[in-house]
């Protein structure tokens, strides 16, 4: 199946933060996926391997299969892509499950023209001019890009990073804070300086002002 473009964002050009995600229509290793109707209304992790039946994303798709719980806690749907067909990600779930102990259930999504590569920005011709390198997006339930982040091919990702980085988003699109550095869930966050001091007091009754700009509070339940 050819992937077929919904959006109608340029090839090539950078994502950035706050762009809408580009939709597409593409085969998967489990049918057709039409990505923003596949998404609905929660949260997305869009992750690029750079192929089929290697080392490192075989471990990597392992990983996630075993946080799916972890997702699914967060609202949060994954879908995984390469330049390999369809028929090739069938083929490999058997080994990523034989050898990593999870059940993949989550979409491997069949790019062999390339187009979601390009629409995303996924291959880095000075790095590999032929395969993606290791995107990961993060969109919202509005759809839009709230993270980005690239690792070089030989470098296998910390999914554990990207759970703790949805809770943080998730969290401070819910209430005017932000996490500091190395933030765990349930450690103090940060009051935002568009709250008034006035209005911290109202809404976070006993914070710590440190300095006028650093606001620390215990973090919002819910």
């Amino acid at each position: 199946m050819t992937t077929t473009y919904i959006s109608r964002r340029g090839q090539n050009a950078t994502l950035q933060l706050g762009d809408l995600a580009p939709d597409f229509v593409a085969a998967t290793a489990d049918g057709q996926i039409r990505f923003h109707e596949w998404l609905g209304h929660g949260w997305g992790v869009l992750f690029s391997h750079p192929a089929d039946f290697t080392p490192v994303c075989t471990t990597e798709l392992g990983a996630v299969a075993r946080l799916a719980d972890q997702f699914a806690a967060r609202d949060t749907k994954v879908a995984a892509v390469s330049v390999d067909a369809a028929d090739t990600h069938r083929a490999w779930i058997g080994d990523i499950e034989e050898t990593q102990d999870a059940r993949v259930g989550f979409p491997l999504i069949a790019d062999p023209d390339r187009h979601v590569a390009s629409l995303y920005g996924m291959i880095h011709p000075r790095h590999d001019d032929t395969a993606t390198v290791r995107s990961v997006f993060v969109i919202g339930p509005d759809k839009t890009i709230k993270l980005t982040l690239t690792y070089p091919a030989s470098t296998g990702r910390d999914f554990g990073e990207i759970l703790r980085v949805l809770d943080s988003l998730q969290l401070t699109a819910a209430h005017q804070v932000a996490t500091p550095a190395d933030w765990r869930p349930g450690e103090d966050v940060i009051i935002t300086p568009a709250v008034s001091d006035e209005e911290a007091a109202r809404r976070f009754p006993g914070h710590r002002a440190i300095k006028p700009y650093l606001r620390i509070t215990p973090a919002p339940a819910g």
